[in-house]
């Protein structure tokens, strides 16, 4: 039985100093780079937007950060600037090992549509590729660790449930943003109830 580890977007803007930073988003980078070479695989994710992204509240007249809006796939919260394509803040954060990544997974590269999982688009119709290319290599169970627990960590680990992934969190690997109140009990209860394992990474395997 195979299994991958998710390092999703561990990057210069989702930790401390950044545009969109995540509270201790960098304590966990020791805990990642010393469990990666116990996997078959690693996959990153990295959040990678263009100038002017529907998710950002700079492309909205009179929206500010934390606001949200509708869009033509429902709601969608804005947020402040941030890994925009080709720029530091988008970039892995430098202490993170990024040797050990088989692939890198771009994601929210569309002007018009945001993605916080690893597998579909926030239009809940489109694929990234993941779930085939882990499928191919007969990877059936996954670990998942990085940021945000509460966004991008959740909604990767609710459709890999889905996908008919054996799926674990890494719970000494994981941040949360915890925007808005209430949103990492809501994620770590919806993460339990559909099927998710919670552990620490002196247990994995």
């Amino acid at each position: 039985m195979k299994k991958a580890l998710l390092v999703i977007d561990m990057q210069v803007d989702f930790c401390p100093g950044g545009a969109l930073a995540v509270t201790g988003g960098d304590s966990i980078i020791p805990v990642i780079n010393q469990i990666m070479p116990r996997f078959d695989l690693v996959v990153a994710t990295q959040d990678w937007h263009p100038i002017g992204h529907i998710s950002f509240a700079s492309t909205h007249i009179g929206e500010s950060p934390g606001s949200s809006i509708q869009t033509s796939y429902g709601e969608q919260i804005l947020w402040p600037d941030h890994c925009v394509q080709g720029y530091r803040g988008s970039a892995f954060h430098p202490d993170l090992d990024t040797n050990p990544f088989s692939m890198i997974l771009r994601k929210g590269t569309r002007k018009d549509l945001d993605s916080y999982s690893a597998f579909l688009e926030n239009d809940r119709t489109t694929m990234t590729g993941l779930e085939g290319y882990l499928k191919n290599l007969r990877i059936s169970t996954l670990y998942v660790c990085g940021l945000a627990t509460d966004y991008c960590v959740y909604y990767t680990v609710m459709d890999a449930l889905k996908l008919g992934f054996e799926t674990k969190v890494i719970e000494d690997a994981v941040k949360e943003v915890g925007i808005p109140e209430g949103s990492l009990l809501n994620a770590v209860n919806n993460m339990k109830q559909g099927g998710a394992a919670l552990l620490l990474s002196k247990d994995l395997e």
